[in-house]
């Protein structure tokens, strides 16, 4: 119920930096993400190779 979901929101924000936390490889905007030779690179899912996909990078 609400008190459960209340208890896990508390958790995920006492440990967003340690438990939570999640290191990437690299950080590609939309458009390097719909690039063929990038696909190739993340798809290939390999232990520490964790992409970010960040929607804003290179909007300028």
């Amino acid at each position: 119920g609400p008190e459960a979901a209340e208890r896990l929101r508390q958790r995920v924000a006492d440990e967003v930096t340690t438990t939570f936390k999640s290191e990437y490889a690299r950080e590609i905007s939309l458009a390097e993400a719909l690039d063929l030779d990038h696909i190739a690179v993340y798809n290939k899912r390999a232990t520490g190779e964790k992409y970010l996909i960040n929607p804003n990078k290179d909007l300028d």
